[in-house]
């Protein structure tokens, strides 16, 4: 992963495993941290503390989330504990209160339904509370310069939707080509002299392959191949 903040700094991410960032611009990224377990916001701004790159200029509950967002305009927000509707409605209201904030949810839940929901309302970015060191700082980054963040497992799942559903093989495999397209006429309606002029063939070779359809088939007849193909979805 690399990225580049277009604002102010350009953290170096190859170093940031046990060296920390470099930074070219004047002032470090700053933070708001948004949780409602102390422990994990003191977790958080120890981590962040480590490196000299980054400022928690505010931590609050989840509650308080929009109102120190919009009152200190951070680099990032981190969200923790997503709860939709309400952090939903938090995230798309900052969108339009504060344009320039970057939200990272780091929350337990991992169902396809919060994340999605999450990025959605305006999310850059959805990790796991039990993300290593790295992987946060890495998303701190990549978010603040506009990319969008998943941990990994979540980013698999999401590629596998995207890639749409998996191809099913077409029925009757046993028939070739054009058998399955004169089959796949004839369950549409077509009489054989129709079939024929739609494929470019004559009467007499349309009846043939309809011979041997229905020799592959195990059917008697034209009623009874029809039946068969409308039951798999053709015509």
């Amino acid at each position: 992963m690399t990225a580049v903040d277009q604002r102010s700094f350009r953290p170096d991410l190859s170093v940031i495993d046990g060296i920390g960032a470099s930074l070219t611009g004047t002032r470090p990224l700053t933070v708001v941290l948004a949780d409602d377990h102390a422990v994990v916001r003191a977790g958080l701004r120890a981590l962040l503390g480590s490196v000299d790159w980054i400022t928690v200029v505010a931590e609050t509950s989840a509650g308080g989330a929009l109102r120190e967002a919009v009152l200190n305009r951070p680099d990032v927000l981190i969200l923790g504990q997503w709860r939709q509707p309400e952090s939903g409605a938090v995230i798309s209201e900052l969108t339009r209160s504060a344009p320039g904030v970057a939200v990272l949810v780091f929350s337990v839940a991992e169902d396809d339904e919060s994340v999605f929901a999450a990025i959605r309302a305006g999310a850059g970015g959805y990790l796991r509370n039990a993300a290593d060191r790295d992987d946060i700082l890495r998303a701190i980054c990549a978010v603040s310069a506009g990319w969008v963040v998943l941990s990994p497992h979540i980013g698999s799942r999401l590629a596998t939707m995207l890639a749409g559903p998996a191809q099913h093989a077409r029925p009757f495999p046993e028939l070739t080509t054009r058998e399955f397209d004169v089959l796949t006429l004839v369950a549409a309606g077509l009489p054989n002299a129709a079939i024929a002029t739609e494929l470019r063939l004559a009467p007499k070779t349309i009846s043939n392959y309809l011979s041997r359809i229905f020799s592959k088939l195990g059917v008697a007849d034209r009623a009874n191949a029809i039946v068969r193909a409308k039951d798999a979805g053709l015509g």
